[in-house]
């Protein structure tokens, strides 16, 4: 992490600071998990509300508590970001790119493994055998055409291979299907996937962990597309520069963070399949009927913290959690990807209001000299598009640096006022497409080839240089010494804010 940063450890750690910044509303009437919670959280999204914190839930025994929006964002505007800069340590006022480039520069660190500790507060209570119970726990409804209730919208499945060599943390949603069975996706073609296929070929039922309310941090790893054989665990260990303390579960043979709110464990069934969604999904949208048969996860103990709280995201239109952490992690590693071939970008970042469908490249001004805008362009594609960030998106944005890329305004400016309409789109047929991008035709999801583009929002290479025009911004428009006049003096002319 960046010089003068600190990790919290806990999931309530982290929820004292943000009640510190007012981002938190603590709900002591009591609500319903059945459409309820999720109503709310959306919401509050909408609002840039503070994260709600639901005390007392209908027919769930008191106690169990909700979190909702645990990481969106807030309309204070020097807090914008807080909630993800404070999960990874940063300072709250920490812009989005800021954000990006301190994760991005793990790759520059050593990874150090987690400890196994011999206590922590997620053994506080302990349910094996006919104890266990998924529908004690406060797993919400969120939308009413979801097939189920999903009990894992911001924990972490955790699964090793066989040999040990690779323990994978990642975001896959779960849904309660019975008392002690789980469903849930990312059994195909994510590493969740892979694993599985190895317990499969030793003819071996898969061992499973689900850790929700972990240290903040680890979420945000948890949805990056960190490459095949790499650990989150070591990953989050070198970002936050100390191991993460992680447990002995009590039925199987993996680690959980210690100071997870609710765990739940067992295995992975190799033949059993019920049927999953459909769910509110990260585009926006949710496709009605559309469920599919997918693995059981059949759990032998569940282990919870006093008085446990669940983080829940209410997945949709952004922005919400799937657009900060997903926009986050993706954009992190593409600025790692791109740097580590050479390509001159100053940053990388996903607009959350495109819902993880833009992602825009800044290119330092300097290099501008050296190659054409196509040039570019070409460079980019080859870098990209191969790697395992580039599967996950279809449109991408090239701009010079002079524009800020977590700034949508400024983003959709110079896709307006740059990009040439005929010449200055790019498009790259025959890569492989992200199946759940609402655009992707069932042909393409067959055939695993679709189109990808890039747009050219640099300025036109014809006016580089001497006549590269001036942006008329505050600070361009009247001057740097007037531009620090004016906001200082701002409340002064009698505005309330600024």
């Amino acid at each position: 992490m960046s010089d003068g940063t600190r990790p919290l450890k806990s999931l309530r750690d982290y929820i004292k600071e943000l009640n510190e910044l007012g981002e938190i509303q603590e709900i002591n009437r009591e609500v319903d998990w059945n459409l309820e919670i999720g109503g709310i959280i959306k919401h509050s999204y909408d609002l840039g509300a503070p994260a709600p914190l639901f005390n007392r839930i209908k027919g769930i025994e008191p106690g169990f508590r909700v979190l909702g929006a645990p990481a969106g964002m807030s309309r204070q505007k020097s807090l914008a970001f807080a909630r993800v800069a404070l999960s990874l340590g940063m300072s709250p006022d920490s812009n989005g790119p800021e954000i990006v480039d301190s994760l991005s520069r793990t790759w520059d660190r050593k990874f150090i493994p987690p400890e196994i500790v011999g206590q922590g507060p997620c053994k506080e209570n302990i349910l094996t055998g006919d104890d266990v119970d998924l529908y004690r726990l406060p797993a919400p409804f969120i939308h009413k055409d979801d097939g189920g209730r999903y009990i894992n919208t911001w924990g972490i499945v955790i699964v090793r291979t066989p040999d040990k060599k690779w323990t994978n943390w990642s975001i896959n949603r779960v849904m309660i299907t019975g008392r002690n069975t789980l469903t849930g996706t990312g059994f195909k073609g994510q590493h969740l996937g892979d694993i599985f296929n190895q317990w499969k070929e030793k003819k071996t039922p898969m061992p499973f962990a689900i850790a929700m309310g972990v240290d903040p941090a680890i979420p945000f790893v948890g949805g990056m597309p960190i490459p095949d054989g790499v650990s989150e665990p070591d990953f989050v260990g070198g970002y936050l520069g100390e191991p993460v303390n992680v447990i002995d579960c009590e039925t199987v043979d993996l680690q959980v963070p210690a100071t997870s709110e609710i765990v739940i464990e067992g295995t992975v069934a190799l033949n059993n399949k019920a049927e999953e969604g459909p769910m509110g999904e990260y585009t926006g949208y949710i496709s009605k009927g559309g469920s599919s048969l997918q693995p059981v996860y059949e759990v032998s103990a569940i282990t919870h913290r006093n008085s446990p709280i669940l983080p829940v995201v209410a997945a949709g239109e952004p922005v919400e959690e799937n657009h900060t952490c997903w926009g986050i992690g993706i954009s992190a590693e593409a600025t790692a990807e791109l740097r580590k071939h050479n390509f001159p970008v100053a940053r990388c970042f996903i607009p959350f209001e495109s819902a993880v469908h833009w992602l825009v490249v800044t290119v330092n001004q300097s290099s501008r000299s050296k190659f054409s805008g196509k040039e570019l362009v070409q460079k980019l594609a080859k870098i990209f598009f191969p790697s395992k960030a580039g599967v996950l998106l279809s449109k991408v944005l090239l701009v010079d640096d002079d524009i800020d890329p977590s700034n949508i305004n400024e983003v959709v400016w110079a896709f307006a006022s740059r990009s040439h309409p005929e010449h200055g789109q790019f498009l790259f047929p025959g890569l492989p497409p992200f199946p759940l991008q609402l655009f992707v035709t069932p042909e393409e999801k067959a055939s695993r080839k679709s189109t990808k583009v890039i747009y050219n929002c640099l300025y036109p290479d014809d006016l580089m240089g001497k006549q590269t025009p001036q942006r008329l911004s505050l600070e361009n428009l009247c001057g740097e010494s007037m531009k620090k006049k004016i906001l200082a003096d701002w409340r002064k002319y009698g505005y309330a804010f600024d």
